[in-house]
C-alpha cells in the first residue's frame, strides 16, 4: 500500500467489523472477480507478527527492494526511519509492491526518529531486534519468533546508529562463511524475511495471521489502490449503505 500518512492511519477504524464487511462487499462491484480472489487469497497469508524497520537507507533501490521482499513473504508493515536520509521509492525495483505493503515514516524534524519509532513499535508489542554481529547476538536460526518481532536494518555504509543499537532488545546475525563481513541490506532483509516467516508459519499454535477485523480493513485499503477515485466511491457507498461518512 502507499505510505500510511497520519490522516489515513485510522481511515476505516471507526467502522465496526460488520460495517467494514458491508463497505468492502459493495466496493468489490468496482473491480474484477479475479482481483477479488487475489485479495481474498493473499490476505490469508499476510502478517504483522514480523515487521521490518529501515534506518536511514539512502539508496532507493535497496529500500524499494525491501518493500518488494516484504510483499513476497506476506509481511504487511514496514517502518522507515529518516534521521539523515529521506526514503525515495524506486518504481523499477519495487514493481508495484508499494501498493500492497503499508509503510510508515518517522521523519519529524529535530527529533530522534529512531527512538520515536522504537517507542511506537514497543507500544504495539514488538520486541526490537537489531541486525548486526554483536557479543550478545543469536544466530538467525535461533531467534525466538513466538513474540512479535521488529527487525531493524541500518544504512548501507555505516550500519545501525548507536541509538538503534543501544536501545534494541536483542541482536541477530546471519551466518556467513566467506571473507566478506556483511550482506547488502536488501539481501539481508530477504534472507531474514524468508527464514523467519517460514519459522513463524511452521510454529505450532502461533497466531501469526491478521485478525479478521484487520483483514477486512486491509482489503479496504487495498481496494483504494485498484479503483479510481476510490475515496469518492467509498463516501457514496457509505451514504447508500446508511453508514457514517467519515473523511475519506
Amino acid at each position: 500500500m502507499p505510505e500510511i500518512k497520519e490522516k489515513y492511519k485510522s481511515l476505516f477504524a471507526k467502522y465496526s467489523l460488520e460495517q467494514k464487511k458491508q463497505l468492502y462487499e459493495a466496493m468489490t462491484d468496482f473491480f474484477s472477480e479475479n482481483k477479488r480472489q487475489l485479495l481474498d487469497q493473499n490476505i490469508q497469508n499476510r502478517t504483522k507478527h514480523l515487521t521490518l524497520v529501515m534506518e536511514d537507507i539512502f539508496q532507493s533501490q535497496n529500500a524499494s527492494a525491501v518493500l518488494r521482499t516484504c510483499d513476497c513473504f506476506g509481511i504487511q508493515n514496514v517502518h522507515i526511519i529518516e534521521n539523515q536520509y529521506e526514503y525515495t521509492l524506486n518504481p523499477d525495483v519495487a514493481l508495484g509492491s508499494s501498493k500492497w505493503v503499508n509503510y510508515y515514516r518517522y521523519s519529524k524534524k529535530n527529533e530522534n526518529n529512531t527512538l520515536l519509532a522504537y517507542e511506537a513499535l514497543r507500544k504495539k508489542g514488538y520486541k526490537i531486534i537489531a541486525t548486526l554481529p554483536h557479543e550478545n547476538d543469536v544466530m538467525l536460526s535461533d531467534l525466538d519468533v513466538t513474540q512479535p518481532i521488529a527487525l531493524v536494518f541500518g544504512t548501507e555504509k555505516t550500519g545501525l546508529s548507536q541509538d538503534a543499537i543501544d536501545n534494541a532488545d536483542g541482536f541477530v546475525k546471519i551466518p556467513m562463511y566467506g571473507f566478506t563481513e556483511s550482506f547488502n541490506i536488501s539481501v539481508s532483509a530477504a534472507l531474514c524475511s524468508f527464514y523467519l516467516t517460514e519459522k513463524m508459519r511452521n510454529t505450532p499454535g502461533l497466531d501469526w495471521r491478521l485478525p479478521e477485523d484487520e483483514q477486512v480493513e486491509q482489503k479496504l485499503y487495498w481496494a483504494r489502490q485498484i479503483v479510481r477515485e476510490s475515496d469518492k466511491i467509498y463516501k457514496k457507498l457509505a451514504e447508500d449503505l446508511g453508514l457514517p461518512t467519515y473523511e475519506f
